[in-house]
């Protein structure tokens, strides 16, 4: 065995040999993964006929899902029984998933997404997820005339980049919308070409009471005002209604006739598009609802490190030094 194994030719055979398995495995996979969108794809395309043609309640949805758990579990274990592994585990992590994100039939995306499916068929469906859950909701093409509402959509990101910020990682929302705001010529380039800077805690006198919107902008493509509230915790439904109020608003105390209608931004650390767009569903006002990442810094590490005003005296003096030499 041990000549052998010195052989030369012995050895590029099974490297050969190795390479083969790796590629078949990869092929194997592939095929399986492909096999799985396309149950996926169909499944999505019956439940959205049935919406549209079965009396079944709105509550449709949530009780497929719990039924298609429970067979799903079901299979699972007959699966493993019969040793494929892979298809189980394949099985028991997307479909109650993808039930969940089924959207409605008239989400504008359903018909964006066709377009992609053959490229769709070649990426795992986990990535494929990712994908979907990076793209920001909006509820856009319902609420706003074309070719406004295509010109909105294209100002969202998800996230946004602002790790030009170093804050501590349990940031207060008053001091995240500071520091954006004390980084202006950072911050609008991430927003994108078009916004204006209107202000911060923008005041609006509404019956007795004076509420204050994070940022307002205005947006010079758009011809509409455009605000950005930022919450630096998980998305909830309660952020949209009072977003939409503001929105709101600024239509009947800011807003005039040359004004388009204006637009809301929800800027959130984390959310979940299905949770949004449920909340979204029968909004009335633009709404965009997307996630933003900075630096984060322990609080021991950002007590350590000098302010931006310590670092700029440290460069003025550095340049009179400079200059008195």
């Amino acid at each position: 065995m041990t000549d052998i194994i010195k052989l030369s030719e012995y050895r590029d055979w099974l490297r050969d040999l190795k390479q083969q398995i790796r590629t078949g495995q990869i092929k194997a996979a592939f095929s399986v993964n492909s096999q799985m969108i396309m149950i996926y794809w169909d499944l999505g395309k019956q439940i959205v006929e049935k919406q549209e043609k079965a009396q079944w309640g709105s509550s449709f949805i949530e009780q497929l899902s719990k039924d298609l758990k429970e067979f799903v579990s079901q299979a699972v274990g007959q699966l493993e029984n019969s040793s494929n592994e892979f298809v189980a585990q394949v099985v028991q992590q997307f479909v109650p998933q993808f039930v969940g994100q089924i959207q409605s039939p008239n989400n504008q995306s359903n018909t964006r997404l066709r377009q992609f499916v053959p490229q769709l068929l070649s990426i795992p469906w986990g990535h494929n997820v990712c994908i979907i859950e990076k793209v920001a909701v909006t509820n856009f093409n319902l609420t706003l005339p074309a070719p406004q509402s295509d010109l909105a959509n294209e100002l969202m990101k998800d996230p946004y980049n602002f790790d030009f910020l170093r804050l501590s990682e349990k940031v207060k929302e008053t001091d995240l919308e500071k520091a954006l705001v004390q980084h202006i010529s950072y911050f609008l380039p991430e927003l994108g070409i078009g916004f204006a800077y209107m202000g911060r805690q923008f005041s609006l006198k509404i019956g007795k009471k004076d509420y204050r919107t994070d940022l307002l902008f205005y947006h010079t493509r758009l011809k509409c005002y455009v605000i950005i509230e930022l919450k630096t915790r998980e998305f909830e439904p309660e952020f949209v209604g009072k977003l939409n109020f503001y929105i709101t608003a600024i239509n009947e105390r800011i807003k005039d006739n040359l004004d388009k209608s204006t637009i809301g931004m929800l800027l959130c650390k984390n959310k979940d598009n299905y949770e949004v767009e449920f909340s979204l569903r029968d909004v009335n006002n633009p709404i965009g609802v997307s996630t933003f990442h900075y630096t984060e810094l322990t609080d021991d590490i950002k007590a350590a490190l000098p302010s931006a005003e310590e670092l700029q005296n440290e460069l003025l003096n550095f340049e009179r030094e400079h200059r008195a030499k």
